[in-house]
């Protein structure tokens, strides 16, 4: 299993909010195909078929919890975790 794997386990199971590390998360949409737009703090991502956009703040080197859950509403939503079950 490959380090965005276990990051997509990580977040679709619910219990690590807190501990993502932003960086990672980061790569992680890119890796699913979203585009990423920086403007100040704010990194947002966009992908075609997903109406919502995704906008990031890092929190330190941690993404903001809420943030995380929102990133997991959209996976979900869209079903974007492939094969990878929770």
């Amino acid at each position: 299993m490959g380090k965005h794997e276990k990051l997509l386990l990580k977040i679709l199971s619910g219990t690590s909010n807190a501990s993502i590390q932003f960086e990672d998360l980061c790569g992680l949409l890119r890796h699913l195909g979203f585009d990423m737009r920086i403007r100040g703090s704010h990194h947002m991502f966009r992908k075609e078929a997903v109406m919502e956009k995704i906008n990031l703040q890092r929190e330190g080197n941690i993404a903001k919890p809420y943030q995380v859950r929102q990133v997991r509403n959209v996976l979900v939503k869209y079903k974007l975790g492939g094969a990878v079950d929770v």
